[in-house]
């Protein structure tokens, strides 16, 4: 990456602004500006005419900061490039060079990557080379082997008292080394079986639990994330997150159990299990709240297909059931990903028009709360537009 590629994509920033203000107005013109229902429409614009998609998350880190200080990943580049009408980051570059600029015909193997291949190759090791000494071989002259015969002739045949060697001395104490060293070892492999008895203890005597979920009106899994709280004597309280259909597995060596179970569409519900004589396994029913539920389902309600006049229709009524459901004093957020812009409030008329406007991006709408006052009406919304780009994976 180099100064010039960073210029390069502030001037490929200003390409896709102008493309998208061709036959869009949104609520400000400068791009750095846009946001909410803004980048819904631009992601809309962007899977139409380029086939691709950036998250919100990627649009805050590029193109709320100008200057930026790095370059998105090449595929984004050429995303960007493909919509603002070339056929890709090397095209966008060539057509617009400054002076004295040069480019490489092959800039998909970076310089880093070419770096990083040459270290590796240089730092490989040298294979040893073996050396063969050869061997001292000694032989006797036939001299030396008359007088060594000649002298063991002469020798006057004595009795020879008994004498140990010096190998039969050292064989008990090389034994007694050996049994010493087994004596060690097996001491150390009992106490290190015992520290991981004592380590693991837990999950050796601990009891696994399954726990699935279901809505109590309709008899299928609960639609929404669920959170349940354990809680224990004297400690903090064990928060876990489900996804809509999973199931809660849950080990533990003590006798009783307590959960709190909450659920954006679900009343609250509170479970006491005496463990010592409960199932392995078991369904808990889920009550729905109506009013929550309702408006939910009126959130994500497609309103496309059909005719013109059948989808203005659609629009109003359910606009419309919106307006009855919703408080106008509502107090409503929408949650990014982005550190740098969290959450944005929204008011009661720019969440129904975000919801009943048809985009694909309502499909990975997600209610995180709603709550509703002592009349039914929905005073808070936290929601939250699920992210779909392959760079959050």
């Amino acid at each position: 990456m180099t100064d010039l590629d960073l210029l390069h994509f502030e001037q490929l920033k200003k390409d896709v602004q102008t493309e998208y203000l061709k036959k869009s107005t949104p609520s400000h013109d400068e791009i750095s500006k846009w946001k909410g229902i803004d980048i819904i429409y631009f992601q809309e614009d962007l899977r139409k005419k380029a086939k691709g998609n950036i998250s919100e998350k990627s649009f805050y880190t590029y193109f709320k900061t100008s200057p930026v200080t790095k370059l998105p990943r090449i595929d984004m580049l050429n995303l960007l490039s493909i919509y603002a009408g070339y056929e890709s980051w090397y095209d966008f570059k060539k057509q617009h060079l400054f002076a004295g600029e040069l480019l490489q015909e092959n800039e998909d193997l970076e310089e880093e990557e070419v770096l990083e291949l040459e270290k590796t190759v240089s730092s490989a090791p040298e294979l040893p080379k073996t050396e063969i000494s050869p061997k001292k071989i000694e032989f006797q002259s036939k001299e030396n082997v008359d007088l060594q015969k000649s002298i063991s002739e002469n020798q006057s045949i004595t009795h020879k008292p008994t004498t140990v060697s010096p190998t039969e001395i050292q064989l008990p104490a090389a034994r007694k080394n050996i049994l010493k060293k087994n004596a060690w070892a097996i001491v150390t492999s009992v106490l290190i079986a015992i520290t991981g008895v004592l380590g693991f203890k837990d999950q050796i005597f601990s009891k696994t639990y399954k726990y699935c979920f279901t809505d109590k009106d309709r008899g299928v899994s609960v639609i929404n994330t669920l959170e349940i709280r354990v809680i224990k004597e004297n400690e903090s309280p064990l928060l876990y997150k489900l996804k809509p259909g999973e199931c809660f597995y849950y080990s533990t060596k003590d006798k009783n159990i307590k959960m709190q179970i909450s659920a954006p569409f679900y009343e609250y519900l509170e479970v006491n299990r005496n463990l010592e004589n409960a199932p392995d396994e078991e369904m808990i029913e889920l009550k729905p709240d109506d009013y929550k539920m309702a408006a939910y389902y009126f959130s994500i309600k497609d309103v496309k297909g059909g005719n013109p006049e059948e989808q203005v229709a659609l629009i109003k009524q359910k606009r419309n059931q919106l307006e009855n459901l919703i408080s106008n004093s509502a107090v409503i957020y929408q949650v990014y990903d982005n550190k740098t812009y969290g959450i944005e409030r929204l008011d009661k008329q720019k969440y129904i028009t975000l919801v009943t406007t048809p985009t694909t991006s309502l499909k990975n709408l997600n209610v995180i709360e709603m709550k509703k006052d002592s009349k039914g009406k929905i005073v808070s919304i936290k929601f939250k537009i699920a992210s779909t780009d392959e760079e959050n994976k």
